[in-house]
């Protein structure tokens, strides 16, 4: 009997026993909560592919999607003092950075890199909402002016996807003071006659919407996404009335002339690409690489082929 109990059941219950599943597999979908497998999300650039809802993208794996063959090279930003006001609220400024560096893997809440785009050269950068809301600090500051600098320098277009909850309090006036530094930044580009394109993605507010996000010559946004200075509740408590239905989101501000386009993600790289090309005065891209067919010289050793044998060898009705 114990030979049974201590073996023999265990073992059985090993076999027939289901199998755990790792949690990270499954990603519900939070606007229609549909269940969706972690490789068809990633395929489909994190948009649910039930009900289109475009979900936070990572800034690597937004470019690892816009550059050709996702080859990018980033560009290297000055690093600002850590912590200039020896702020501290629950916890220390730094301590939240190194959390937030852990969380992400990344440096900053903006990444800016070179590289090509359907063959046509860009500086693109992007901001991370992961990385402590994105929020705008010295350091996205400075990677903003880094990139408008890389893009004279090169004298290729700069894109921009932006996603913040607005300036970074832990920096105080400071991170305020990156409104007209980026603002300037922007000056520098259209001085030197090259397009500057924003991608406003969910959610875009605060200061980082009173300065370097509007002022694209194009304004392109994702689907349903939040974009604002102060929020649609804060709005509602001030003024104490209630707000058109989808108030401040990318289609309300297509229809009331704030915004050009609104696209979907997966339709992003596309629409950047021809935009792009237009705006430089080159030619649509190419959609392929194939090789023009070579010529065919006709022999005069071989006849030319015969009707019949052009009709696998049946003889033409004579009628």
């Amino acid at each position: 009997m114990n030979w049974i109990t201590n073996y023999v059941r265990p073992r059985i219950n090993s076999i027939f026993s289901r199998r755990e599943v790792p949690e990270n597999l499954w990603t519900k979908c939070g606007e229609c909560g549909t269940m969706l497998f972690h490789r068809e999300l990633a395929d489909n650039l994190n948009v649910c592919t039930n009900c289109d809802h475009h979900m936070a993208i990572t800034p690597r794996a937004r470019f690892e999607n816009l550059f050709d063959g996702g080859i990018f090279t980033e560009v290297e930003v000055p690093t600002p003092i850590t912590d200039p006001l020896q702020f501290r609220d629950q916890k220390k400024y730094p301590e939240r950075m190194k959390a937030a560096q852990k969380k992400t893997g990344e440096k900053e809440a903006m990444l800016v890199a070179t590289g090509e785009m359907g063959r046509t050269p860009i500086v693109a950068a992007c901001q991370d909402f992961s990385f402590m809301g994105g929020s705008m600090g010295m350091y996205v500051g400075n990677a903003i002016i880094a990139a408008a600098e890389k893009a004279v320098e090169l004298k290729r277009p700069l894109i921009l996807f932006s996603a913040a909850g607005g300036a970074r309090m832990q920096e105080g006036i400071l991170s305020l003071m990156q409104m007209p530094r980026t603002t300037v930044a922007v000056q520098m580009l259209k001085e030197a006659n090259l397009p500057y394109i924003v991608v406003l993605t969910h959610p875009t507010t605060g200061g980082v919407t009173a300065s370097y996000a509007m002022l694209g010559d194009v304004q392109i946004s994702e689907p349903n996404a939040l974009i604002c200075f102060a929020g649609p509740r804060v709005i509602e408590q001030t003024i104490r009335e209630k707000l058109p239905e989808g108030f401040q989101r990318a289609e309300y501000l297509l229809d009331h002339g704030m915004l050009d386009r609104v696209t979907k993600r997966t339709e992003m790289r596309d629409e950047l690409i021809s935009i792009t090309r237009m705006l430089l005065g080159l030619s649509p891209a190419i959609k392929g690489d194939l090789p023009a067919p070579a010529p065919v010289a006709a022999s005069e050793d071989k006849p030319e082929e015969s009707l019949s044998e052009a009709l696998g060898g049946a003889e033409p009705d004579a009628k």
